[in-house]
């Protein structure tokens, strides 16, 4: 299997990082509006075909693989790009008018999650939900009540206090195949995460001195940043692979893949974010400074699509199953 990225692949990943670094540059976190959704830059994102990456090219979409979706969904990662992409991009293999751009859809996975929280509810047009025997799609005059301090503070969210009635569109396979996509692309937000938390704190230990030199060249701060490093190398090989197997599942073992990779970018995620703050020292939490962002979005991702220890469970018992 090569993962060498291929040219196309390659105009991918440099247009999308392009695009969120003029757009959503990591430098203006602590200005981004904590609940509007910007509709100019969700139009762009609609021109570069984002919200259709996986969908037909008959219904609108790009029909580009799972890989191509990683790849695309890891640099959104690394800016915390805002607005339900994920949950569209999901909602357009199943709505054409998602696919191209005409509608918003957010989503739920109700299979694990209860009490119900669905992020950006308020601009969607829709809502899909998977639930354990189909994917059902609710139009939008939901009626919810808003959360007034999301954990993550870019990312609005809603409580439900029941899932609304809405028009069956899939039934159970299909709430298993778009719950496999969401996993790889939560992965990759994750990955992205991890890699812009490595960025920043790699960066403020070359400018910061101390006692005459940068602090990055102290032996401790060496060793977290070093660890970081093998984190983000470990998650994006996972997440890559994973992206492969769902794109040709003969290739490898689809759901432990998942599992693994979901498991490996969380971890990532999550703890180059809580070191990127350890980094920064004691203003690496406040609101002027990233880290602290990309810690409460990578610990927000890490229960999308499953747990983890509900992933570590799947894999174990996968594994237990071979050697039987």
């Amino acid at each position: 299997m090569d993962f060498h990225l291929d040219d196309d692949q390659q105009a991918l990943q440099e247009t999308v990082s392009q695009f969120c670094e003029s757009r959503w540059p990591i430098d203006g976190l602590a200005e981004r509006p904590r609940d509007a959704f910007d509709r100019s830059a969700w139009e762009e994102l609609v021109e570069l075909g984002l919200p259709g990456l996986l969908a037909a090219e008959t219904s609108g979409g790009l029909a580009l693989g799972c890989v191509e979706a990683a790849i695309a969904f890891e640099q959104l990662g690394r800016h915390l790009v805002p607005g339900p992409l994920l949950w569209s991009v999901l909602a357009s293999l199943l709505v054409p008018e998602v696919a191209r751009g005409e509608l918003v859809a957010t989503g739920i996975d109700a299979r694990t999650q209860a009490p119900y929280f669905v992020e950006h509810l308020r601009p969607a047009d829709l809502l899909l939900v998977l639930r354990e025997d189909g994917v059902t799609v609710a139009e939008a005059g939901i009626d919810a009540r808003p959360i007034e301090e999301p954990f993550d503070p870019l990312t609005p969210m809603d409580s439900l206090s029941r899932l609304p009635d809405g028009r069956v569109v899939g039934d159970r396979d299909e709430a298993e195949r778009l719950s496999r996509v969401g996993t790889l692309l939560a992965s990759s937000l994750q990955l992205g995460a991890a890699q812009t938390s490595l960025d920043v704190a790699v960066g403020y230990a070359l400018e910061r001195e101390q006692f005459g030199v940068p602090i990055g060249s102290f032996q401790a701060l060496k060793h977290i940043m070093a660890d970081m490093y093998v984190r983000v190398g470990l998650a994006r090989s996972a997440t890559y692979a994973a992206a492969a197997v769902l794109d040709d599942p003969a290739v490898g073992h689809l759901d432990r893949s998942l599992a693994g990779a979901k498991l490996l970018a969380g971890e990532a995620a999550v703890d180059n974010g809580k070191a990127a703050v350890q980094v920064l020292g004691g203003m690496g939490f406040t609101w002027e400074m990233a880290p602290h962002f990309f810690m409460k979005r990578a610990l927000a991702l890490d229960y999308a699509f499953g747990t983890p220890d509900g992933h570590a469970l799947a894999i174990s018992e996968s594994l237990a199953r071979e050697a039987s």
